[in-house]
């Protein structure tokens, strides 16, 4: 008996067949399991800068572009055919199976290939779940030596005019 996958599983609709996609002939569209889509199946095109996702889910069809640069990495999964690449989204059902194959030198290649065409990192992901971004370092002296924003907008003063010295006078102010 096969494994159960869940919403937007890495295997391939055929029962038994392996999935292999190209990143050299892209645009590529091909189907793939969606548990919460009507029949079971979602329609996935990708392209360089963007991947399409159809499917229809209580009788209403939609279609789901998502750019590229929006997917966390690809990652690979262990399956009971061996191991599958997967374009990890942060919303797992849109997440898009790349390659499933049980050589390793084969998928290596490819990992490295899908991740230099979409310029992603690629994540080793044993479990499936999906992980936030680290938080964003926090800026030490970096805004310190700079002005106020109000005194950037304000133009600089002059410098002060030379002072004229007057030794030997007996009075500054000129009397008339």
């Amino acid at each position: 008996m096969r494994r159960q996958f869940g919403v937007g599983g890495v295997q391939p609709v055929g029962s038994s067949c392996m999935l292999q996609l190209d990143p050299h002939s892209l645009p590529v569209s091909f189907e793939a399991r969606d548990g919460r889509a009507d029949g079971g199946v979602r329609h996935i095109e990708i392209n360089r800068e963007r991947v399409t996702v159809r499917r229809a889910v209580g009788g209403i069809r939609m279609a789901i572009n998502v750019r590229v640069s929006e997917f966390l990495g690809i990652a690979c999964r262990e399956t009971n055919d061996g191991r599958a690449l997967v374009l990890v989204h942060s919303d797992p059902s849109l997440s898009v199976p790349l390659l499933v194959t049980a050589d390793d030198l084969h998928l290596d290649m490819a990992w490295q290939m899908w991740g230099d065409l979409f310029a992603l990192p690629q994540i080793e992901d044993e479990t499936g779940d999906t992980r936030e971004p680290a938080p964003r370092r926090r800026r030490r002296n970096i805004i310190k030596d700079r002005r106020p924003k109000f005194l950037v907008r304000r133009k600089a003063g002059r410098p002060a005019m030379e002072q004229s010295i007057h030794r030997g006078e007996r009075e500054i102010i000129a009397r008339h």
